[in-house]
């Protein structure tokens, strides 16, 4: 018989005051208890011989709550609710990524007296996979963004007669700008989001775990050579995006402008003062620091699911690059002075 109709049969016998006798039942389950508690009405009816074992089952089925309130809409006051739950998840993060950097040098210091200690290998690892295998896309990007500024800037100066200042535009806007930016970005999501898939799959499976039980730091031996690696190959691949976007502008230049190559090289160092190279190298190194602690940060608070892991792996790329712009906001601020035409 289907539940449904089972379930309606016994209200029609609860109806009708009759008296129950299930001694005569072999066994019952929570379903069964469920359905008679629900068809007695919630309560126990006045007549009703059950034998002890049946009791338990459905005193057990009479203490699951149904009496759930719903939620109720807070009017005005949702918005600042949501407000601050936003705030007080951020000061959360806040505090255990300074604790995490508060760790970190605790375990530079340690490394400074134990030099053996060192995680070369895991150092080595992190910037191959984060450095060397991030120069193709780098390098690509880079190079279609100078050709697709160059092309775009080109037609707007040649209408003022103003094609020379091409050299000017691509190199304060790729060397100091869009090359670190445009490495940030692209290493956050490449990188920043195998880190924090990686330390979470290890939550997951219980390696963290597993490595403080065998007394060994997981910051020294996870996070460190994360932060380390990108903090070395970020201001490198800053050097080789920035290179492939100056290629670009200068070869769309060269075909849309009719710039003779050699003009451009010897140009480029006039247009572009040296202080301007070494703003984009300190951005790279920052934003490598930057995304690795964020990936680290998100990769440690993995819970033990698969849900978890897609979440913190996606929160971890967005509050990266959303760092990164915010970061270099503030570095525009700072150097405005510097390796600008008329700056300090």
């Amino acid at each position: 018989m289907p539940i449904a109709g089972l379930e309606a049969r016994l209200q029609a016998l609860a109806a009708s005051n009759c008296s129950w006798d299930l001694q005569a039942i072999q066994r019952i389950d929570s379903v069964g208890a469920i359905l008679l508690w629900r068809a007695w009405g919630r309560h126990w009816p006045e007549s009703l011989a059950i034998s002890a074992q049946q009791r338990s089952v459905l005193e057990r089925a009479a203490a699951v709550r149904t009496d759930f309130e719903t939620g109720h809409p807070m009017g005005s006051l949702f918005g600042v609710l949501v407000l601050g739950r936003m705030a007080l998840a951020m000061g959360k993060n806040l505090r255990d990524i300074v604790t995490l950097i508060g760790q970190l040098i605790l375990d530079l210091i340690f490394l400074f007296s134990h030099p053996h200690d060192i995680p070369w290998r895991e150092i080595s690892a992190n910037l191959y996979k984060s450095g060397a295998q991030a120069l193709p896309v780098t390098g690509l990007v880079g190079f279609l963004i100078g050709v697709v500024i160059s092309y775009l800037t080109s037609l707007q100066l040649k209408a003022f007669g103003a094609d020379v200042f091409i050299v000017n535009l691509l190199g304060i806007s790729i060397i100091r700008e869009l090359g670190p930016v445009i490495v940030a970005v692209l290493v956050a999501g490449r990188s920043g989001s195998a880190m924090t898939a990686q330390i979470g799959v290890m939550r997951v499976t219980e390696e963290i775990d597993a490595l403080a039980t065998m007394g060994i730091s997981r910051s020294l031996r996870l996070v460190l050579p994360k932060v380390v690696a990108l903090s070395i190959a970020m201001p490198l691949l800053v050097i080789w995006c920035s290179a492939a976007g100056i290629l670009g502008g200068m070869v769309s230049a060269n075909l849309e402008m009719d710039l003779a190559y050699g003009y451009f090289i010897e140009e480029l160092p006039r247009a572009v003062p040296v202080a301007n190279v070494w703003i984009g190298i300190g951005k790279g190194f920052c934003f490598g620091i930057l995304v690795a602690l964020i990936a680290c940060h998100f990769g440690l608070h993995v819970r033990p699911n698969t849900e978890s892991l897609s979440s913190k792996t996606t929160t971890a790329v967005v509050t990266a690059i959303t760092v990164v712009i915010v970061c270099d906001a503030i570095f525009a601020i700072l150097t405005r002075g510097i390796g600008l035409p008329g700056g300090a």
